[in-house]
This record gives C-alpha cells, structure tokens and sequence, in this order.
C-alpha cells in the first residue's frame, strides 16, 4: 500500500498528538508534497511564538520532523502541479489543499494507481473523494 501524506496527518505525529494514522509507518511507500515540509514548519513557528512551544520543544519537534520528511518520497511542486492546482474541483478547495490534492493527483497517475489520500482534515478528505482517492485519518 502507498500513501499520500497530508501535513496534518505528519504533524499529529511529531507532535504526539491524540489519535495519530492508525496504519502510520504500516505503507509500503509513502509520499508527500515538498509543501509539507513549508506548512509543518510554520507551525511549529506559530506555537512557538505564542508560547505553546519553547526552543527545546521546537528543536525536537524539527528533528522529528526532519527523519519523517528523509523516509518519504518528494514531490516536487513544479509548474505542472501549479496547474493543476489551477483547474475546478467538485467541492470547495483551500490553495494549500489544492497544492496536496493536485501532487497526489498527479503522483496516482504517474507512478501509482491505488494512492490513498490520508489527511485529517473532512474538508480536504470530501475533496479527495470526489476525485476518486480512498482516504483515511479523518
């Protein structure tokens, strides 16, 4: 089983929030946008500065970021992920969303087939579905 990983899905593991993926680390292959990386570390920077995480925790958190992001194959978001990000979706879609959703799209039409979509957000799952992923986490 391969799967896309959404950066909430990531960070309620590095963060050791409640409920993580119940099949995490059970894939064959994982993959994520290079979006992920951008979005986990804003985060991180947010609570930091509003106090919810001091330095310590954020060094950690990094780190533990980090050795996810090394196990994970990249997507790049190149000119043709943009564009496809561009294009009308069935249901109501975030820009960020929209960057996962259309790197998934195009990873599942390219090298993988049977990608499922794992995120914990309904909204971005609902968008998902409508084209055509299994989803899981939410």
């Amino acid at each position: 089983m391969r799967v896309y990983l959404d950066t909430s899905i990531v960070l309620r593991v590095v963060l050791g929030q409640a409920e993580p993926l119940a099949l995490w680390g059970k894939w064959d292959g994982a993959c994520a946008s290079e979006l992920l990386g951008v979005e986990a570390r804003r985060v991180l920077d947010r609570l930091r500065l509003e106090g919810a995480l001091d330095d310590d925790e954020v060094g950690t958190f990094q780190s533990a970021l980090a050795r996810i992001e090394r196990t994970l194959d990249g997507i790049r978001l190149t000119r043709l992920v943009l564009a496809r990000a561009a294009l009308p979706m069935a249901t109501p879609v975030k820009t960020l969303d929209a960057l996962h959703l259309a790197s998934a799209l195009l990873w599942r039409e390219r090298r993988n087939p049977d990608l499922i979509f794992a995120t914990n957000d309904p909204q971005q799952a609902r968008a998902a579905r409508a084209l055509g992923f299994e989803c899981v986490g939410v």
